[in-house]
């Protein structure tokens, strides 16, 4: 143990296929293969951060072997419990790393235990918390007398750290900071346990070994009861990591954050970079249908219970995404943190300014698929009855679409509302709610066959905009027109000679250049791929979608919304939660 007088700096950001993921539900927490934390916000989701060297602070909390190493690791079978695995001149060391769980509103616990697989272990660690995006560091850091556990507060949030008695307060670049060298002898390990509160700490229940016996116990027989086996799928640890991650970014709300992170860039070379820290309806509806598919899971629940909240509460002013409370998304702006390299700093997001007509349509699909499971009640039907009338009142209104640009008549969410429409009428309550909902669904079908349907045969983007459109998928797979319609077969055709790259599937061409000039391959199109070809009795091709796709996570197994064919790199916000929800309604659907 030792202490310096050295400023340190904070870990260099990473390529994002090599973080991992350690969420709680509350929130989430991004880990470096340096053993960084390098991401967190607290209290919630889309609070301020309090680790942020990801997006350029100087905050972090890292633990990582003193010398020469080689990084490596792995999710344990069940969960969010993440093992970094190093490999150094002296042996074998692990960290075990996982936020408690299920999370606390007010209390975050990051449970970290240094393992001496092989050898002695030597291991360096370095707390540097704060607040509000590094604008207000950590402040009077002291230990406790007699049991050791440091104390400290940053911006109003109180913090400790137990199994560091030894550790140094030292001055890092820009704020106060705490180191400890920590050696652990062959076949021992030894636990840190770092607290947030937005209240008071109790004290702790027992002594620090004690103690986090416990809460590694509970936490993970709460993961093995949150995770299905998913035994009868594709691939079952992968449908069970998929679920693990949805679970993780699903707060005790209900509400599902499309990602855990803001202002990771789309593109190396651009500045195109959103904040996802929100619950996207869309996406929640993506992520309720996929579970469906697997079977009446709590997560399934937790979507209906979210949405048809929403929707009872704002009906035809359903906003296209809200906070997980529920609440107004934050307007956009701009931070003086220099962002991830190729981004920049930046919070909130436009899209509570939008109209988006397809989130009544994925809505109903959603509770359709819940009430397939019996999963639905006067509150749900009556949620289903606001958007059935909400889509009667305004699909032929323009709006910003699946893909959240320009208002325009868009062709996928006019016939995403009619599957909505076809499949909620298969549920209905009434003959005159099915008569009616299955009606209204002809008439939308027929209007868009009317001015969008190419000379081709395909469904095109909109009726002044001819090309394909990978969400064009969505027509046949959610039922608004049968899988072997010819106009199904044509679009499925042409987002395979299209849109199409070394098995992986783009949006839209945006212009006459290659593709992957403009963006990355969306993986969430690549698995609607994998599921149109099923659906068409193409078993093989079908496979071969699902497998390319299903190959282009990280290291660590997420996956992010894009795929760099060229780079073979993860781009955008990580994870990307309606990517993961795709990966595994194909897996249970390319199953049989």
């Amino acid at each position: 143990m030792h202490r310096t007088d050295r400023p340190h700096s904070a870990p260099p950001p990473h390529v994002l296929r090599d973080y991992a993921l350690l969420a709680d539900g509350e929130r989430g927490i991004l880990v470096g293969p340096h053993g960084d934390v390098a991401w967190m916000c607290f209290p919630s989701w889309h609070s301020d951060a309090v680790f942020a060297s990801l997006i350029g602070g100087d905050t972090h909390y890292t633990v990582q072997p003193s010398g020469r190493h080689v990084w490596g690791g792995y999710y344990e079978d069940v969960g969010l419990i993440w093992r970094a695995r190093w490999i150094t001149d002296e042996g074998i060391t692990e960290c075990r790393e996982a936020l408690a769980f299920p999370g606390d509103q007010h209390r975050a616990v990051v449970l970290r235990r240094v393992i001496a697989v092989e050898g002695t272990s030597h291991v360096d660690l370095t707390l540097a918390p704060g607040a509000r995006f590094d604008r207000e560091r950590m402040t009077e850091p002291h230990r406790h007398a007699s049991s050791g556990d440091w104390h400290a507060g940053a911006g109003g949030i109180r913090l400790r750290l137990r199994g560091a008695p030894e550790a140094m307060v030292a001055q890092g670049r820009t704020g106060t900071e705490l180191h400890m060298a920590l050696t652990v002898p062959p076949g021992s390990h030894h636990d840190l346990v770092f607290e947030l509160s937005d209240a008071p700490l109790d004290p702790p229940a027992a002594d620090l070994p004690d103690e986090a016996d416990a809460m590694w116990a509970a936490t993970e027989s709460a993961w093995s009861s949150a995770v299905p086996r998913f035994e009868s799928t594709l691939a079952p640890r992968d449908s069970r990591q998929a679920y693990a991650v949805l679970r993780g970014v699903t707060s005790s709300s209900g509400g599902m954050v499309a990602a855990s992170t803001t202002g990771l860039p789309e593109r190396a070379d651009k500045g195109r970079n959103f904040d996802y820290r929100y619950v996207w309806v869309r996406d929640q509806c993506y992520a309720g249908q996929a579970v469906a598919a697997a079977g009446a899971y709590p997560l399934l629940d937790d979507a209906a219970d979210f949405i048809s909240a929403r929707l009872l509460e704002d009906g035809r002013n359903l906003m296209p995404a809200y906070t997980v409370g529920g609440g107004a998304v934050p307007p956009e702006r701009t931070l003086a943190l220099p962002g991830y390299p190729g981004g920049n700093g930046i919070v909130g997001n436009h899209v509570r300014s939008q109209f988006q007509l397809d989130a009544f349509g994925e809505s109903l699909l959603l509770l359709a698929a819940a009430a397939r499971h019996g999963h639905i009640d006067k509150d749900r039907y009556r949620a289903a009855a606001i958007a059935a009338e909400s889509i009667a009142q305004c699909w032929q209104k323009p709006d910003a679409g699946v893909w959240e640009l320009g208002e325009r008549r868009w062709t996928q969410s006019r016939l995403v509302c009619a599957a909505g429409l076809r499949a909620m009428a298969g549920s209905a309550a009434s003959k005159g709610d099915a008569a009616e909902w299955s009606a209204l669904a002809d008439v939308i079908v027929a209007d868009a066959a009317r001015d969008s349907l190419h000379s081709a045969g395909r469904w095109q983007r909109a009726p002044e905009d001819g090309r394909a459109d990978a969400a064009l998928l969505l027509a046949s797979l959610r039922g608004a027109v049968p899988a072997h319609d010819p106009r199904s077969r044509a679009t499925v055709d042409s987002v395979r000679g299209e849109l199409a790259q070394e098995g992986f599937v783009y949006r839209f061409r945006h212009d006459e250049r290659p593709l992957g000039t403009t963006e990355g391959a969306f993986l969430l199109c690549g698995f609607w791929m994998a599921l149109a070809e099923h659906q068409l009795g193409h078993e093989e091709a079908a496979l071969r979608w699902f497998e390319r796709n299903r190959a282009a996570a990280g290291t660590t197994g997420l996956f992010s919304e894009e795929y760099d064919v060229g780079q073979h790199q993860l781009r955008g916000n990580l994870p990307q939660s309606f990517v993961h929800a795709l990966l595994l309604e194909a897996a249970v659907t390319l199953h049989g």
